[in-house]
């Protein structure tokens, strides 16, 4: 078979595992020939693309980013883009279409399949919101890295009797904040599920305060809430896919925090950290689990599926489930959390 295969939106740790495994898999045991289109969408839209083989994924499997390349471009805010996306697949012969991303790229992805073009999806979004899948590959590197940031600004936050406000991912559903917050043992953490309530924040810091500890963390993700209930955003410009660009929510919280306590407050924004570098060796597992049943599903003509994780097996739901919701932490994270923290 001729597939094509494509990452789109964010890039994320593990992005170049999936590539390989399903060309390698796909070359070694079906005898495929893959074509890869380059920027996501915008290279299926442009017809811009270039081969994959055994050679050209040979040594990508710990590298960060995508050798495929990625951008957030939407074909159907774009004028005849969907009819592009069909004539690109067409020119290039494909019997299939392995597509990569979040919500927003398996959202294209379902358009197309209501056109009947055979398409496969991996799920990939560094946030681990995409519901039906119990784990999205470059989440465990991200809250690693999280995680070492929150024990390094707890070294720091001691010696200057500070309180130290750290941003991280997470536009709708907090798994980074939380599951980052309570590994590195943070005092205090802001998700989108829950609004901030910074007087109670505040009742916490003063709590540890008067208790002897100097300093404090807390950790927020970018999609919090203000206790005005609005996100802070970095101008009023927005994406292809209508998502305003997030970014402030730990300065800001940072100076609410220093007006109601007192103390010394600073912000700390991980930003684009989380997403870059090596994958951990978990990250490349999944990816590479994902990768391998993604080219299976193509050869068993079990198309509009998306791989997913259910527990520790990889199995596959229909697309369209995936993407008609946002998958949210649970209850009983925030109320972990919650009991670690002394009642005020």
């Amino acid at each position: 078979m001729r597939v094509g295969i494509l990452t789109g939106g964010g890039d994320c740790p593990g992005l170049n595992a999936v590539i390989r495994a399903a060309v390698r898999k796909g070359i070694f045991h079906y005898k495929d020939e893959f074509v890869g289109f380059l920027e996501g969408w915008r290279g299926v839209v442009e017809n811009q693309t270039r081969p994959l083989n055994a050679e050209s994924v040979s040594g990508i499997l710990h590298l960060g980013g995508t050798i495929l390349r990625t951008s957030r471009t939407n074909p159907r805010k774009m004028e005849g883009g969907i009819d592009k996306c069909l004539a690109s697949i067409k020119a290039n012969n494909l019997d299939a279409l392995i597509t990569i991303g979040g919500d927003d790229t398996q959202g294209v992805a379902n358009a197309l399949i209501e056109k009947e073009v055979k398409i496969v999806g991996v799920p990939k979004t560094i946030d681990n919101d995409l519901s039906g899948t119990d784990a999205c590959f470059g989440f465990d590197t991200a809250v690693s890295i999280a995680t070492e940031a929150i024990d390094r600004l707890h070294s720091t936050a001691e010696a200057h009797n500070r309180v130290i406000v750290c941003e991280v991912m997470g536009r709708d559903a907090g798994w980074i904040a939380i599951t980052s917050g309570i590994a590195g043992g943070a005092d205090a953490i802001g998700v989108p599920e829950k609004p901030m309530d910074i007087d109670h924040i505040a009742k916490i810091l003063k709590h540890r305060h008067d208790n002897g500890k100097k300093f404090s963390i807390v950790v927020v993700a970018e999609g919090a809430k203000l206790p005005s209930g609005e996100k802070a955003t970095q101008g009023s410009k927005l994406d292809a896919f209508g998502h305003e660009r997030l970014s402030g929510i730990g300065q800001a919280v940072a100076e609410l925090i220093e007006q109601k306590t007192g103390f010394e407050t600073r912000s700390v924004n991980l930003g684009h950290t989380q997403r870059g570098g090596t994958p951990t060796a978990y990250d490349r597992m999944l990816a590479t689990r994902y990768g391998t049943a993604a080219i299976d599903l193509v050869h068993q003509s079990n198309f509009g599926r998306l791989v997913v994780l259910r527990g520790t097996e990889i199995t596959s739901i229909p697309l369209k489930d995936a993407i008609a919701k946002t998958r949210t932490i649970s209850d009983d994270l925030i109320a972990l959390a919650d009991g670690l923290q002394p009642e005020v």
